[in-house]
């Protein structure tokens, strides 16, 4: 259930209710007016917010580091700190990798995590990765990495709140000064 039709259900859940008070109401002295619900944000302040994002994205990179290409069963390992396209591309992705006889070695370190702006249910921040230690091989050991890729790299993440966490929804690469390498 997708939480706007939660939202739309609750909302008619409480205009039911609310009609309901209303129409008891004409038969009963006059009460204080019901308070009527707002819709909460999901973090109490931007530094949650971010401290979310960054704890998602940290067990998300955990658990991709430990993703093995020959076993897709373990694709799965990512599946509770991914959402939407992204997700969907990323099984995509390591199903051909598998499919290829791709084998994956090392692991991606996070230098950087840096919160950018919240929007709502959305999280947006940036990240410096270490990819050095990493490398993609085909069955006969030749890497399919491109020679010209950067061993520091930069990504401007997209969170989308989906209760009870964070998930990433979107990684786009970015230039960072700050992240150069």
């Amino acid at each position: 259930m997708t939480m706007t039709t939660t939202l739309t259900r609750t909302g008619s859940a409480l205009a039911a209710a609310g009609l309901l008070i209303g129409m008891l109401s004409a038969c009963t002295p006059e009460a204080e007016p019901t308070p009527k619900p707002t819709k909460t944000a999901a973090f109490a302040s931007d530094e949650e917010a971010f401290a979310a994002a960054e704890e998602t994205y940290r067990a998300y990179i955990s658990a991709y580091n430990e993703i093995d290409l020959a076993d897709p069963s373990s694709f799965e390992a990512t599946r509770n700190f991914v959402v939407g396209d992204y997700s969907a591309q990323e099984r995509k992705t390591l199903s051909e990798f598998h499919a290829k006889g791709y084998v994956r070695t090392g692991a991606t370190e996070i230098l950087r995590f840096q919160g950018d702006r919240v929007d709502g249910d959305i999280v947006i921040a940036v990240t410096c990765n270490d990819v050095s230690g990493t490398d993609i091989v085909d069955p006969s050991g030749k890497s399919v990495v491109a020679p010209d890729r950067r061993d520091v790299y930069a990504l401007k993440l997209t969170f989308a709140y989906r209760s009870p966490t964070l998930r990433l929804a979107d990684s786009t690469p970015v230039e960072d000064a700050t992240c150069a390498g």
